[in-house]
């Protein structure tokens, strides 16, 4: 790569964004955020560009992307809410409409970036039948009746429709994230560390989990070698159930133990008290990165559970 890489991160403001921006900084990149908010956060180092834009339309911003050395586009609303018509349509739309405005800005650049990363979800998939089959890359998408499988493919559609003929275009299809500052993740801490990090529901359905230095790591990796094209599950190599999961999460936390959770009082909690969709705590999937191991040899420094959550207590609480 180039002395000092430009890196874009459009979407690059939430958790997922902050802790790439770091990663890439420590690799000697310049990096600019595209946020939809003009709050630019006093944390924030000041090499970091921080440029305001709608995710749906050109502004000013595009100028960011003519010479930059990739994008990754982190933009999508999170799922993590209920699941109105309202909210399903601001989730779909933030995906499709911000792919389709950034090809925009790449085919109006004079030197468009080689390389696009692009975010998407591993829950394209849908909820597999039975639910101890393994997904990987070559895992057709769910119904289309789910909303998850839709969007999936509706976002990577997209993706292909607004990439140059002549991009490196990565997909990734990210799973649960166990990162800080943010995301579902510190939701559970916080609940464990309460003495409500009991079993889900059956405890069956399976959690496809990547620790967020790893993920940085792939994100880092997809920018740099040239061989790394098309999509891939973004996810650890050792998804575990619910039940396993948090039984490990209760260890890490110093929890012997914590009542279970059945699935009808997870669906009015998640109702009345925490505003978010119950389905993502009671259906899984069991994602495997096929495709990293098999053609790049990525190699996970956080591939076992107990490790992953371990780090993660110890840095929360640091």
């Amino acid at each position: 790569m180039d002395r000092q890489p430009h890196i874009v991160i459009p979407g690059g403001s939430g958790f997922l964004g902050r802790g790439l921006t770091a990663a890439l900084r420590d690799r000697g990149c310049h990096v600019t955020i595209l946020s939809r908010s003009d709050k630019r956060p006093s944390e924030l180092p000041e090499d970091v560009r921080w440029l305001v834009w709608d995710a749906d339309t050109l502004g000013e911003w595009a100028s960011a992307i003519d010479g930059a050395s990739a994008v990754v586009n982190l933009v999508g609303r999170s799922v993590d809410c209920r699941k109105t018509p309202e909210n399903k349509r601001i989730i779909l739309e933030s995906r499709v409409n911000s792919c389709r405005v950034l090809g925009e800005a790449m085919r109006a650049a004079e030197n468009p970036p080689p390389a696009w990363i692009q975010s998407a979800t591993a829950h394209i998939v849908g909820d597999p039948s039975p639910e101890d089959r393994i997904c990987d890359e070559t895992t057709p998408p769910g119904p289309m009746h789910e909303m998850a499988p839709y969007v999936g493919v509706e976002w990577e559609k997209a993706f292909e429709r607004a990439k140059l003929p002549a991009q490196r275009g990565v997909v990734l299809r990210i799973s649960f994230v166990l990162g800080r500052g943010g995301g579902a993740a510190a939701r559970l801490l916080k609940l464990t560390k309460l003495g409500l990090g009991g079993t889900v529901g059956t405890g069956r359905q399976w959690i496809s989990w990547i620790h967020q230095d790893d993920l940085n790591r792939l994100i880092v990796e997809a920018i740099e070698d040239t061989s790394y094209e098309g999509m891939y599950m973004a996810t650890g190599p050792e998804p575990v159930t619910n039940r396993r999961f948090m039984q490990a999460l209760r260890r890490a936390c110093g929890r012997p133990w914590s009542p279970p959770a059945p699935a009808i009082g997870v669906r009015l909690a998640c109702r009345f008290l925490l505003k978010t969709d119950p389905e993502l705590a009671l259906l899984g999937r069991r994602c495997v990165p096929t495709r990293l191991l098999d053609e790049h040899a990525f190699v996970f420094r956080f591939a076992g559970l107990d490790d992953a959550l371990a780090d993660l207590c110890r840095r929360t609480t640091a």
